[in-house]
């Protein structure tokens, strides 16, 4: 069913204000295929609406937009080392980490990460020395402009950090409708970020466990108090710079890459230039991380962009270095 008028500030974790020309979920394929001829036959333009856990709500939006209420799981193959399982894209990404140790290992450390399975390969997300593309083997779904159902390799969404082929050429033009995923059979835990060292021996139970609790010590819910997570990129310098700065600011983390290049905190950078738990009229990079943007549930896009472009200017300014946001206008 279409529903005009649709309100969005309850589908978007920032809370902002914005409605929907028209708004539809579908709960199989028929039915999206239906919605398309629908928004087709009325000049309607798509847009695909995942958890509204990264996106930017700057204005009403027009057009049909989509969202999936499948929440299907199926094993397509198991072998000793490893068992394959596609995951429709309206499943709540946590959810998923925590039935997935019942398959096999990997995603662990990216438990209570909000949004849906569909949304996790166009950001890439990432969390604890882990990214989904490190256990994800295809992403499967529709070309709008061609009407042809497509799928992508791992290697063809071309991730990189917090980056795929889905924010570029393919932006706007496809909705992913199942992911299937690459599970190891045996349990190797990733446990280099600092508090997860201590969890000797790991369970699969217990690193999600530990990963909830250090979010839940760290990040707001966004329940509770609205945001969209990290709002930064952590920025990649050159070596050169990143030399510069660590020289000026011995305590400042940095961690090199296989390029070449540094990756910078960016919440670091931004509690050095003053803005943590700092309040820009309704919005705030939050008092416990700083690379958390929030809102006090009354804020608008404008609020956001303020505060925004401010932290930019700040950080630039004082490190030189660019922050680039994560959460994409949508």
């Amino acid at each position: 069913m279409i529903i005009n008028d649709q309100d969005l500030r309850t589908l978007n974790t920032l809370q902002l204000p914005a409605q929907a020309e028209a708004f539809a979920r579908f709960s199989s394929v028929s039915e999206l295929l239906s919605l398309l001829d629908r928004a087709a036959a009325n000049g309607l333009p798509l847009r695909v609406l995942g958890g509204g856990s990264n996106i930017l709500l700057a204005n009403n939006v027009p057009g049909l937009v989509l969202q999936s209420a499948m929440t299907g799981v199926q094993v397509l193959s198991r072998t000793a080392e490893y068992c394959r399982v596609a995951v429709d894209a309206g499943m709540n990404w946590h959810e998923w980490v925590e039935q997935s140790i019942a398959y096999g290992h990997g995603l662990e450390n990216l438990a209570l990460i909000p949004g849906t399975v569909g949304a996790a390969p166009v950001q890439n997300i990432g969390a604890y020395g882990v990214e989904v593309a490190d256990c994800l083997e295809a992403v499967y779904g529709l070309q709008l402009s061609t009407r042809q159902w497509r799928w992508f390799s791992a290697a063809e969404c071309r991730f990189a950090y917090r980056d795929s082929v889905f924010k570029h050429e393919l932006a706007g033009d496809f909705i992913i409708t199942k992911v299937v995923f690459r599970l190891a059979r045996r349990f190797r835990p990733q446990l280099n970020y600092g508090p997860l060292a201590q969890l000797q021996p790991a369970t699969p139970q217990g690193l999600i466990d530990a990963v909830c609790a250090i979010r839940r010590s760290k990040l707001p819910d966004p329940a509770l108090i609205p945001n969209a997570g990290s709002f930064f990129k952590n920025p990649l310098v050159s070596a050169e710079l990143a030399q510069q700065l660590t020289a000026q600011y011995p305590a400042l983390p940095r961690y090199p890459q296989a390029d070449g290049r540094s990756k910078l905190a960016a919440g670091w950078l931004i509690e050095q230039a003053g803005w943590k738990g700092r309040w820009l009229g309704p919005v705030r990079m939050h008092d416990q991380q700083a690379l958390v943007l929030t809102t006090n549930g009354n804020a608008s896009y404008a609020d956001v962009a303020a505060l925004r472009d401010a932290v930019v200017a700040s950080v630039q300014q004082q490190f030189g270095v660019l922050l680039e946001p994560e959460p994409q206008v949508f």
